[in-house]
């Protein structure tokens, strides 16, 4: 299996081998296996250059006014020998297999052997005055979805439907992991909690000296764990007739708990205000079913009016 690319160009100038290895090294980064001469041993003939070069899947010829002269007048020189062999393998290529990049070279000038065939070819010369006077994010998108093979009008390429699918899934994501997602002024409630899609696994109740903050994660298929991290301290309750004015009693020195179903968690603020949490369901993350389950725990929460 070829490259993916293999980029000739004449060495015009430093400043010109520069720009094209610094083009090579940005499609490098985007993960396409390139080839430039540094990388290709010419060998005697055809034997090192033509068996690289004929295995590419894309071949880019980045056109300068030089390498124009040089393909034309000079063919002992590296363009020249290069121009030749690409030349007679490329009636025998797809059309997308060469395409041109212009740079320093305002006419679109192509060497002599291109006749009247006219590849697909990008523009990368600079135009003094235009919005955009040097070639950007936007021309090495269309290097991409040329060698990747999508097609070269992105907006006909992408129908309507599909953009506003993508548009929907955005918002919906961006709705997730909103804070505002999962926040409640109440001081009483409940909610289904599907804490990994929740920043830092937090869900926030109340307001001021009567705000609380539950940090949960998962331990197993009927509990969780509650950390104290967002607040001061945390307590597990077992049992349910427990008094508020004991509360505080089962507040424990440790960073976290870890509550079944049907069991409660006492919350202390940095305020000293009270919270009961009673955990209602807990889901654990699964993924051996046919279809992908996220954890989840319902809870039941109330802040502690005589605190």
């Amino acid at each position: 299996m070829g490259a993916d690319l293999f980029i000739s160009y004449a060495w015009t100038s430093e400043r010109h081998r520069e720009w094209v290895r610094l083009l090579a090294a940005q499609l490098k980064a985007l993960g396409f296996d390139v080839l430039v001469d540094a990388d290709v041993d010419y060998g005697d003939d055809l034997s090192g250059f033509m068996r690289r070069v004929a295995d590419c899947e894309h071949v880019l010829l980045v056109v300068d006014q030089n390498y124009v002269e040089r393909a034309d007048t000079k063919p002992e020189s590296g363009v020249g020998k290069e121009s030749r062999w690409i030349a007679e393998v490329y009636e025998d290529r797809a059309p997308a297999w060469l395409s041109t990049l212009f740079v320093d070279n305002a006419s679109c000038a192509l060497p002599a052997w291109f006749g009247d065939r006219m590849p697909k070819g990008f523009d990368f010369n600079h135009s003094p005055g235009s919005q955009q006077e040097f070639p950007g994010a936007g021309q090495i998108e269309d290097l991409w979805r040329w060698v990747a093979g999508l097609p070269a009008n992105r907006d006909s390429a992408t129908p309507i439907a599909t953009l506003r699918e993508r548009a929907t899934r955005l918002e919906r994501q961006d709705l997730s992991s909103s804070p505002a997602q999962w926040r409640s002024p109440h001081l009483v409630g409940e909610t289904h909690f599907m804490y990994e899609d929740a920043p830092g696994n937090r869900f926030h109740w109340g307001c001021g000296a009567s705000e609380f903050a539950l940090d949960i994660s998962g331990r197993s298929y009927d509990s969780v764990y509650v950390h104290k991290d967002p607040i001061k301290s945390v307590g597990l309750i077992r049992g349910n007739d427990v008094d508020d004015a004991d509360l505080a009693q089962h507040l424990t020195p440790g960073r976290s708990v870890t509550p079944q179903v049907g069991h409660s968690v006492v919350l202390m603020n940095a305020h000293g205000r009270l919270a009961v949490v009673e955990i209602l369901r807990v889901q654990h993350e699964d993924t051996n079913g046919s279809q992908y389950v996220p954890p989840f725990v319902d809870f039941r929460w109330r802040v502690v009016e005589s605190s």
